[in-house]
């Protein structure tokens, strides 16, 4: 589709009301497409109009995408939820995400965030840490993998 191709690629050039617009038009006349729904959402999350991308990511989801982009649309909406404030439906988002696709490491992080603004610090704590020893190439972090791995769990235990 010639009209998404541009959409993509003008916001890609940081013309974001551009894409936004031909984007919005889209869905008009394409509204059970899944892609321009995606697509339509994203545009209003660059924009910093969270709130309109709900719905767009919503049906994306619901429409159905392909692996890839769906992970990026469940990302998206789970992220969005929390930025408005909507901690459980963010988490709800998050859960469903990792059920589906539970190697996700970049869905695991906001995840984690979305515990730490529904303060269950432990465990969006343990997340991060595991993720970190899963992921560091560091030497010190390397070095020191099985305690941090042993600690992610317990950080409110003492001996």
């Amino acid at each position: 589709m010639k009209k998404l191709e541009t959409a993509i690629r003008l916001r890609e050039e940081g013309k974001l009301k551009e894409s936004n617009e031909i984007l919005i038009n889209l869905v008009k006349e394409y509204p059970n497409d899944a892609m321009v729904n995606y697509q339509c959402a994203w545009s209003f999350d660059v924009l910093g109009l969270e709130i309109n991308a709900v719905p767009y990511y919503e049906k994306a989801i619901l429409i159905g995408l392909d692996d890839e982009d769906l992970q990026s649309a469940f990302l998206g909406l789970g992220s969005t939820y929390r930025t408005l404030g909507q901690y459980e439906k963010s988490k709800q988002v998050f859960e469903k995400a990792l059920f589906r696709f539970p190697e996700n490491r970049a869905i695991k992080v906001f995840y984690a965030m979305t515990l730490y603004n529904l303060k269950e610090h432990s465990k969006a704590m343990e997340i991060l840490l595991c993720n970190l020893i899963q992921t560091s190439l560091d030497g010190n972090i390397k070095k020191y993998k099985k305690a941090i791995e042993f600690y992610s769990d317990k950080l409110d235990e003492t001996w």
